[in-house]
């Protein structure tokens, strides 16, 4: 017969919250999240310890930061989590403990006297010359000391060949970073045969950013812009960038310069878009993290 009652109303998760309960999430860089208490909605961009505490700092879409105590009490696309210090980022704190250590470019805890390692065989692509001195100007410090070598593909039309011809595995893993990687994209198309390939799949990690160029990926304040301009598709992009700059352009030589003005505004990890670190990280924690016994 049936229950007129109903169910047993202690039966069950009764005290789970209507929102769910918080799940434990890494604070990587790049991660947007929401401080119940106060509102304040911001990327990750580092996690330290202060006073005692470990703390996260985020910043918000106008390059405001201000740090919260790490833990219960944020919000990830409206669900509750329990921020938990990403495992890189906790062995840079511990080593940093009880000194004043000096921080990487990246916002990581410096070693001192540290040497480059040999080079790992596991190893991280990028489609040009740009990308390789953006990410050496702000991860470089950290690459050496993880012995991760930054290659160019020169793009990445033909990168389902680059993956067969490097042949990743278990202790050789291949770590990608794509520019303009939105749905619909050619760079979509490639990156989805490159992620396929048998038997490398589970050992290579593509990702991309949503910029039409790296150049793209620099806050546009820091070169005393609101945002970046809007390029139509009947003009190459980047001298489009240098006209509506006032720079010259008619050369090479011209993008040449205007990049090195570009990289110059870099000093931190702070002077780039949050969609670019996180990218970054993301293939540093695979291509650094050890393999699982």
């Amino acid at each position: 017969m049936t229950d007129a009652y109903g169910s047993d109303v202690l039966a069950g998760d009764w005290r789970r919250p209507r929102s769910g309960r918080a799940t434990p999430t890494e604070a990587k860089t790049g991660l947007v999240v929401e401080d119940v208490e106060t509102g304040w909605c911001g990327a990750v961009t580092r996690v330290e310890r202060s006073a005692g505490l470990r703390v996260v700092h985020l910043e918000d879409r106008h390059g405001r930061t201000r740090a919260f105590p790490l833990g219960p009490g944020f919000l990830l696309d409206g669900r509750p989590v329990v921020l938990t210090a990403p495992a890189r980022a906790a062995r840079s704190t511990l080593a940093g403990q009880g000194a004043a250590s000096a921080r990487t470019a990246s916002g990581s805890v410096a070693v001192q006297a540290g040497r480059a390692k040999v080079a790992a065989a596991s190893r991280i692509f990028v489609e040009g010359r740009h990308d390789a001195e953006l990410v050496e100007k702000v991860w470089g410090a950290d690459l050496r000391v993880e012995g991760v070598v930054v290659e160019m593909l020169d793009g990445v039309d033909d990168l389902p060949a680059a993956v067969r011809a490097f042949a990743p595995g278990p202790d050789r893993r291949m770590g990608v970073l794509v520019d303009h990687l939105v749905p619909g994209s050619k760079e979509t198309r490639v990156v989805a045969q490159a992620r396929g390939i048998r038997p490398f799949a589970a050992h290579v990690l593509v990702v991309g950013h949503p910029y039409v160029d790296v150049w793209q990926s620099v806050r546009p304040e820091r070169l005393g812009m609101s945002s970046w301009p809007n390029i139509p598709r009947t003009l190459e992009w980047k001298r489009g960038v240098c006209a509506h700059l006032g720079w010259p352009h008619g050369s090479q030589a011209d993008l040449a310069a205007a990049w090195r003005r570009i990289l110059g505004a870099v000093r931190t990890y702070a002077d780039l878009e949050p969609a670019f670190l996180g990218r970054v990280e993301e293939l540093i924690d695979f291509v650094t993290t050890p393999r699982q016994p």
